[in-house]
């Protein structure tokens, strides 16, 4: 039987992650990025759940575990860096703001791709431009290189993807949850902590610190905003907007907004991804580009990682057409669950007035007390998503099918 043959356009987590379960299923694959390098920067990411059990089936966790970050908990603080409440890392499979596993997304990205190099055929610095679908297969034209024809097309790309566009022209696939959220990396200094540090500083703003096992700090501003298109600005615009924003913010906005000129920096509108279908004909979604639940969800990685394992499991069971019905009928009750966001989400955490800063914090102060750690209960609920939520299959090996 001939080999059946798959280019995935994304080089991130689903990406790689689905190269490497087809690859264990006999399939030929290929991964192109538009990126000329792999990129090892990214904010911390969660693995939890049905994600930190395919993490173990594919023999990564403890490599995951290895690259943590340490962080080793969650506090809240007041404009002076003073604890408003804390909570512990969580030492179950999916509880806790801070998931027990806990790592940069750079590097668990280069954890999954260094585990398919030998397997897959990755094409850095190059990108997909066109895609004609037939019946032969899926004939690409990329922005480098001649045309090549594939058995399966699947995008791996962001909540922002342009091969989506090119496969459901017309459609709006965005939802926006209404705020921005910058991200950059800092110096470490002896002021910094191992915890996640969150100050919500009233009229719609949070900043937060947390460690990295790099001996930086990854920082991130976030505001409540209804204009869009400030992520299409340049790099001074952005800068600009974030100083004014965050110019009257205590604790340490002043070191952060001083390091707005050298940092990396990664400014993003936050939203979600919201379709009706994940495939179309030969091509296919996976990953943020099908299902982003947004970074304030906690369950991106491990909705990436689940649908990665779900669909190439399928692909390699059933003729596409029927691979990708199952595919979606296994993961949409999942995502949707994962996209289900704690109400008043994000306004609840970052409030505007100064009454409902006061709210928040008596809250935290409740929640994070020792007698309601007795009870259990609030914290618990808050702070795990419903990483588990999904009864994972299991899949026999090679049993490569190609339609």
């Amino acid at each position: 039987m001939r080999t059946p043959t798959i280019l995935i356009s994304g080089a991130s987590i689903a990406g790689p992650a689905l190269a490497y379960w087809l690859n264990a299923q006999g399939w030929q694959t290929t991964v192109v990025e538009r990126f000329d390098e792999l990129r090892e920067d990214g904010q911390n990411i969660d693995v939890r759940g049905a994600g930190r059990e395919v993490a173990r089936r594919m023999g990564i966790e403890d490599a995951i575990r290895a690259a943590s970050t340490g962080e080793t908990g969650t506090e809240f603080v007041d404009a002076e860096g003073r604890p408003v409440a804390r909570f512990a890392a969580g030492t179950s499979d999916s509880g806790g703001a801070t998931a027990e596993l806990e790592i940069l997304r750079g590097q668990l990205s280069r954890i999954i791709v260094d585990r398919t190099r030998e397997d897959t055929e990755y094409l850095f610095g190059n990108q997909i431009v066109d895609l004609d679908d037939h019946q032969d297969g899926v004939t690409v034209t990329f922005d480098h290189g001649p045309a090549r024809t594939f058995d399966v097309v699947v995008v791996a790309e962001g909540l922002r993807s342009r091969t989506r566009s090119r496969v459901f022209p017309g459609t709006d696939a965005v939802r926006e949850l209404g705020f921005y959220i910058a991200y950059l990396t800092i110096p470490r200094t002896g002021d910094d902590t191992d915890r996640w540090r969150w100050h919500s500083a009233g009229s719609g703003r949070s900043i937060t610190l947390r460690p990295d096992n790099l001996g930086t700090i990854r920082a991130t501003l976030g505001f409540l905003s209804e204009v869009r298109g400030l992520d299409e600005l340049d790099h001074d615009g952005i800068v600009t907007i974030l100083r004014r924003t965050f110019a009257d913010v205590g604790w340490v906005a002043p070191r952060v907004l001083a390091a707005l000129d050298d940092a990396p920096l990664y400014f993003d509108a936050v939203g979600q991804a919201r379709i009706p279908s994940w495939s179309r004909g030969r091509v296919a979604l996976v990953g943020d580009a099908a299902y982003c639940s947004s970074p304030v969800s906690g369950m991106s990685t491990s909705l990436a990682l689940t649908g990665a394992y779900i669909l190439a499991g399928e692909l390699a069971a059933h003729p596409r057409h029927t691979a990708f019905a199952r595919y979606e009928a296994l993961m949409r009750p999942y995502v949707e669950q994962a996209q289900k966001l704690p109400p008043g989400t994000p306004r609840i955490a970052m409030p505007r007035s100064r009454a409902g800063l006061t709210v928040m914090n008596t809250v935290l102060r409740i929640a994070g007390s020792p007698a309601a750690a007795r009870l259990g209960g609030l914290a618990s609920r808050w702070f795990t998503p419903p990483a588990d939520a999904i009864d994972l299959p299991t899949y026999p090996p090679r049993q490569a099918v190609a339609s």
